[in-house]
């Protein structure tokens, strides 16, 4: 469509859409549902028009046949709920697709079915092949111990292997991965990372985050044709559960170069914007890219940076110890050390109008970015800038109110509030904990909430996302009315923080992010009504259809 058509077509109602263009004219339409617009001028409708990508009316179902012509493919929705197309706000895009065919130990339940897990999958895979992904969860073992190498080494004799926490801050590393990287008791620990050792001072195999690039340094690279295969299945899965958008917040130049030529093929069935790492906006600045900077498939202009760990991995960063672990308070990230180094980079990517988006988790991590965001603001003015603190987890009550004042925007995951709430509080007591995860409180102090999952960290469905916003119900059952249910949101809610939220987080809220003529035609039906179930139901709720660009990428058999 053309763009002055479909700006033109965005303030049109239906029947001067028929006047100018003639009964007949639209490619798809979906009808006879209930279709929640996130448009506050239009909340509900029953059908929507599109034409090449883009949305061309929506409406009754009377109102919408008028477009529909022996050339339009129509989709009854069999009274369905319509959405917009999900917007996942933080994922590691080409990361989240290479998990999809490594070994699996998200759900392993004790130290023996991590072992034989690790065992079975080494026994399929050529000698001397590494072994990655793993997302294990020590919490999930009895007891909640870190695993070694000794537990591993015996079933990988022929396999360097490297498989990451669910979080992504520490990895376990078998003895010859550890040979490989030359990790030995005479190691250091790196600033900003740990090398966890044994009564005796040996490395145990666990590396905490800066740590595990002794051992990133020595992988093999992946190849072009493996980064695209890894690609193309992340984009697969992406659209099985709705999601249309995502904000690749791992997007390095080799990754980004796969996903131009998957553009140029018109193979690219999720719209992208990618964020380059902090230390690298120089190069950005330098050739005069700025937030925002590309079309409506792909876009860069934004970093990501990170100012400390993880809570699962204790290298969140905090005021306080934690209370498991007495005398610790975090680490804070190599970018962060000295802080001097972090706050040049965040003022010298700002001046040049640049997006930021920091990872913060503990509160004194969070405290420390918000400073960085209010002095770069005071130095360089006012300006549409869109700062973001990626997680936003851990947070001071007296600093949840600086969001707003300052116009960043909370980049959170629900998902992690129902994991992690099955044992945070023995990381850092109940009290802290009421100012975890704080969807209610950052909404009513007027801060802009955008969702995503944190793939592969976490599961990419935004279903479950909003099942977890709305109920806090912790994964293990314990916690039926929620964890810290004073912070649930309602349904209206997470949706938009997925959907138009989101898109604010990309600067394309005028593109995407609802259901409106001239916006772009990605769109998700789901099994049920979400609105009407009761909330502790939302997570069996499916995807059944998704359209992106006005194509049907995904249908549920």
């Amino acid at each position: 469509m053309d763009v002055m058509l479909a700006n033109r077509i965005a303030t049109l109602g239906v029947a001067s859409v028929m006047a100018m263009n003639g009964a007949g004219v639209a490619d798809l339409v979906l009808h006879n549902g209930k279709i929640w617009t996130v448009n506050p001028k239009q909340p509900l409708a029953q059908a929507v028009a599109c034409l090449d990508g883009r949305i061309l009316a929506v409406g009754s179902n009377e109102e919408i046949a008028a477009l529909a012509g022996k050339n339009t493919r129509v989709v009854d929705l069999n009274g369905l709920l319509l959405l917009p197309g999900f917007n996942d706000a933080h994922v590691h895009f080409f990361t989240g697709g290479t998990r999809l065919g490594g070994v699996q130990l998200r759900d392993a339940k004790s130290e023996q079915e991590f072992r034989d897990r690790i065992a079975a999958f080494a026994g399929k895979q050529p000698k001397g092949r590494w072994i990655t992904g793993g997302d294990w969860d020590h919490e999930n073992f009895t007891p909640a111990r870190l695993p070694t190498r000794r537990l591993i080494d015996g079933v990988t004799p022929d396999h360097p292997v490297f498989v990451n926490r669910l979080d992504g801050h520490m990895a376990l590393a078998n003895s010859a991965a550890l040979k490989l990287a030359g990790v030995t008791r005479e190691t250091p620990d790196p600033p900003g990372g740990m090398v966890v050792r044994d009564q005796e001072g040996e490395p145990t195999g666990v590396l905490k985050d800066s740590a595990m690039e002794a051992v990133d340094r020595v992988m093999p690279s992946p190849s072009p044709e493996e980064i695209v295969d890894a690609v193309r299945a992340a984009m697969r899965y992406a659209s099985q559960h709705g999601v249309t958008s995502v904000q690749d917040v791992s997007a390095s130049p080799g990754i980004l170069s796969v996903y131009q030529d998957l553009l140029a093929r018109g193979e690219l069935t999720v719209r992208i914007y990618g964020l380059q790492p902090l230390r690298v906006w120089q190069r950005l600045a330098g050739v005069g890219i700025k937030a925002g900077f590309g079309g409506d498939k792909l876009r860069i202009g934004g970093l990501k940076g990170f100012s400390d760990g993880s809570l699962g991995s204790t290298t969140a960063w905090f005021f306080d110890p934690y209370a498991d672990a007495p005398g610790n308070t975090g680490l804070p990230s190599d970018e962060m050390i000295p802080p001097e180094k972090m706050k040049d980079n965040v003022l010298g990517a700002d001046e040049a109008g640049l997006q930021l988006a920091l990872h913060a988790i503990g509160d004194r991590a969070n405290q420390a970015v918000l400073e960085m965001f209010e002095e770069a603001i005071r130095r360089h003015g006012p300006r549409d800038r869109r700062f973001r603190i990626e997680h936003a987890q851990h947070l001071r009550p007296q600093d949840i109110a600086r969001f707003a004042k300052a116009g960043i925007i909370a980049s959170m995951q629900p998902y992690h509030a129902i994991d992690d709430g099955r044992w945070a509080e023995k990381r850092i007591g109940a009290v802290r904990a009421r100012s975890t995860y704080a969807f209610r409180s950052l909404l009513d102090a007027g801060a802009t909430l955008a969702f995503g999952s944190d793939w592969f960290v976490a599961p990419i469905d935004p279903i479950l996302g909003i099942y977890a916003a709305v109920t806090r119900r912790t994964l293990d059952g314990k916690r039926p009315d929620g964890w810290v249910p004073e912070q649930k949101i309602t349904v209206e809610e997470a949706v938009r923080a997925y959907t138009m939220g989101s898109a604010y987080a990309s600067f394309e809220e005028r593109f995407k992010g609802s259901i409106e003529a001239g916006k772009a035609a990605d769109l998700a039906v789901l099994s049920e009504d979400i609105f009407a179930i009761p909330a502790e139901r939302i997570e069996q709720v499916k995807v059944v259809l998704t359209v992106m660009d006005g194509r049907v990428v995904f249908r549920r058999n």
